[in-house]
């Protein structure tokens, strides 16, 4: 898997969510910061990316442009990115 550098943080988040982090931690034996990140990840759609770092010789930069352009889909020349033509019309 790709790792980036790890920065520590704080952040305010819902007891209740903490509690469940916490829940989560324990049964897999992971720390809080692991499962918070590793769900961050997931919402993120990073897995897809680190994905694709495993599977692939692409160099980092083509791998995030393919991931970008496969999330968002090619934006078509004369075209904004809703896919509307953005030449005038009579």
């Amino acid at each position: 898997m790709h790792r980036w550098a790890k920065v520590r943080t704080t952040l305010t988040i819902d007891e209740n969510v903490l509690r469940l982090v916490k829940i989560r931690a324990a049964r897999t034996g992971k720390a809080d910061s692991a499962v918070i990140e590793e769900s961050l990840r997931r919402d993120l759609g990073l897995e897809l990316l680190d994905q694709m770092w495993e599977r692939n010789d692409l160099p980092e930069e083509e791998a995030t442009a393919l991931a970008v352009e496969r999330s968002t889909g090619p934006v078509s020349r004369g075209a904004d990115r809703c896919g509307r033509s953005s030449t005038p019309t009579s």
